[in-house]
């Protein structure tokens, strides 16, 4: 059984709650206020057919970018809730599409994750999102408890 099956509700997903709060987070004026929470997740899905669409090869555009910072400081709050020790990310990202993104505690790299395709970036359904996120935050809490003493440090 794939990881997505294993989600009943995504919504529910702690790392999917911290992308919403995120979210709201960045309405300064109310604009999303009426929207439900799957409605502002819409832009993080990318169906087959959607995807065949884009081209192989391209520049990923301002809002792509800051979509997938966000998805990236969800997984950070949500490594953060579960450890109670701060993450930050960091990210470099070149003009073309590709970069690494580290989310760090301490002194440890808790996820080091190599960039590419970003102009593609997405999730063929709101539980792979979910499944992925989940995989992230998992690995992040594994390593901080593997070496709390360089997560605690500074």
């Amino acid at each position: 059984m794939a990881e997505a099956e294993l989600i009943q509700d995504p919504m529910q997903v702690p790392v999917v709650r911290e992308l919403v709060k995120q979210w709201r987070a960045q309405d300064a004026h109310g604009a999303w206020e009426g929207k439900s929470d799957a409605k502002l997740l819409e832009p993080y899905i990318l169906t087959r057919e959607k995807r065949r669409e884009i081209p192989i090869i391209g520049d990923p555009d301002p809002e792509t970018l800051w979509r997938m910072e966000l998805f990236y400081n969800a997984i950070g709050l949500a490594i953060e809730r579960a450890t109670g020790v701060m993450v930050s990310p960091m990210m470099k990202v070149h003009h073309e599409g590709f970069g690494r993104l580290v989310l760090t505690a301490g002194r440890l790299i808790v996820v080091n994750k190599q960039l590419r395709d970003l102009h593609r970036f997405g999730f063929e359904s709101l539980e792979k999102l979910a499944a992925e996120g989940e995989k992230l935050v998992a690995a992040g809490v594994e390593m901080i408890t593997k070496y709390p003493e360089l997560a605690n440090y500074g």
